[in-house]
């Protein structure tokens, strides 16, 4: 077995991942952080913990915030994206800290109970924290400015502004309905209700959230079921909230001004961080790699379920609940895979592990098509065409045929060499890294340091499992 790299970090001198030029002080001028992935020397073994899962960090925050006494979290992912959630949740009036042991603690203020922020809430890369914070702003009295860097102020809010005006909250974007964003809160908020025309979590959430200081009821109508750990931690924390299941989607129904109670969360791993070294260890030749703790949502495993139908060696040990969501340990082990079909429906599902998904069809056996993925082109990137570009730019054959993309496997390792654009967006960046792994010649990513936001030391733990990931 070759020796395993050292787990150093790769960035000696950032701000929660970024370096900054001396006269560029600001988000949107970071210095451009290089990284190249080698082919693996040789299989990636042993346990790689990821962090805890995005989604439910900020959640965990925002409701601990909305939450009478104090809320204890474990496992918080301490990225940058979770990080900027925190530090409005404390502008906001919320007494946030970190103990020595990584415990956090959040001593909320009580449904209405917020207070005007002093200053701009910058919400850094994430897209996340912004539409669920203007959610809860849209429904307290009071006045606040919100922004974030380049990539954030680049996508599209109405989504969410647009049924949240109907509360009687007022919003002044830029044009196209984007940040920087004046949020003026309704006074005598009115509960909605509201069909998604899109499957978003991120809008129902915000509906939700914008609910909970509203008198009456507020009704969500999906037409497609979406991750729903919103609606999980809102009766974790004490909210009446039915789900009744209509056809493929959902209609979810919050009794407004509740008492929300402290309650302790224990967040999962990441099963879209989980998404990178498991998808390694399949592609890399004699890989064992455990994957331990990783959430297990029914709504958020289309991955998994589509790895195992091209495959995959995955198996799922010590199921179990934590937090009101189920986990379990990821063992992985170095497959043959071959093309699938991914229908349109279990998007949702998977909407944030496509472009890995591609560097694993890459190397499958035949075509590999992938359905409905419109919402690729609203993340951090329009990642239909950045995953599009980075596969292209490494010698493997794709097609964007209108929402659906088709990778061309032949089941052996694509050229590599390629540099990769990867548009301030940490998944495009991983998911390059991946390839590199076991590609013929190295394959750069013009910029790794965006992967902090969400996958805290993931050159580290990756190299400590045997990948070889360096600066160029």
């Amino acid at each position: 077995m070759p020796p395993r790299r050292p787990a150093v970090k790769f960035f000696p001198t950032m701000i929660r991942g970024r370096v900054f030029a001396k006269d560029r002080n600001r988000m949107d001028h970071p210095i451009a952080q290089p990284l190249r992935s080698h082919r693996a020397p040789g299989p990636l073994t042993g346990r790689v913990a990821v962090p805890g899962d995005k989604s439910i960090s900020h959640r965990a925050l925002m409701f601990g915030a909305l939450a009478i006494g104090e809320t204890r979290i474990t496992g918080l992912l301490t990225g940058e994206d979770v990080l900027r959630t925190a530090a409005a949740m404390r502008a906001l009036g919320a007494e946030v800290t970190r103990d020595p042991d990584g415990i956090w603690r959040v001593a909320g203020r009580g449904i209405g109970g917020l207070t005007e922020p002093a200053d701009v809430l910058d919400m850094g890369n994430s897209g996340t924290a912004a539409r669920l914070l203007c959610g809860i702003l849209s429904t307290h009295p009071l006045f606040a400015v919100m922004t974030g860097d380049a990539s954030l102020r680049g996508r599209p809010m109405r989504r969410v502004t647009d049924p949240l005006s109907k509360t009687g909250a007022q919003f002044m974007t830029r044009e196209g309905g984007r940040l920087p964003m004046a949020i003026r809160g309704a006074t005598d908020a009115l509960p909605l209700e509201y069909r998604v025309p899109v499957p978003s979590a991120q809008v129902k959430s915000a509906v939700l959230l914008a609910g909970l200081n509203a008198p009456g009821i507020t009704r969500v109508e999906e037409p497609e079921a979406t991750r729903d750990h919103s609606e999980n931690m809102l009766r974790h924390f004490g909210a009446d909230v039915t789900v009744e299941t209509v056809g493929n989607g959902r209609v979810i129904t919050l009794v407004g001004q509740p008492e929300l109670r402290a309650a302790d969360v224990v967040v999962p791993g990441d099963p879209s961080s989980a998404a990178f070294p498991l998808v390694a260890a399949l592609l890399v030749p004699g890989s064992r790699l455990t994957i331990p703790a990783v959430g297990l949502n029914p709504l958020r495993n289309g991955l998994l379920t589509t790895l195992l139908e091209m495959g995959a060696d995955v198996t799922v040990r010590n199921q179990r609940m934590e937090g009101g969501e189920p986990v379990g340990d990821l063992d992985v082990g170095h497959s043959q895979l071959r093309a699938v079909d991914v229908p349109w429906d279990r998007a949702p599902s998977m909407i944030d592990e496509y472009p890995v998904l591609a560097v694993a069809a890459s190397m499958a056996v035949g075509s590999t098509r992938m359905n409905g993925l419109r919402e690729l082109r609203v993340k951090e990137s329009d990642r239909l065409n950045a995953t599009a570009a980075l596969l292209t730019a490494n010698g493997v054959k794709v097609e964007i045929d209108g929402d659906d993309m088709i990778v061309h496997g032949t089941g052996k390792p694509p050229a590599g060499g390629g540099l990769v654009a990867t548009h301030m967006d940490h998944r495009i960046a991983m998911s390059a890294l991946v390839l590199g792994l076991v590609t013929d010649q190295p394959v750069t990513a013009d910029d790794a340091g965006f992967i902090e936001t969400s996958f805290t030391d993931f050159i580290g733990l990756m190299n400590g499992a045997g990948a070889d990931l360096r600066a160029p």
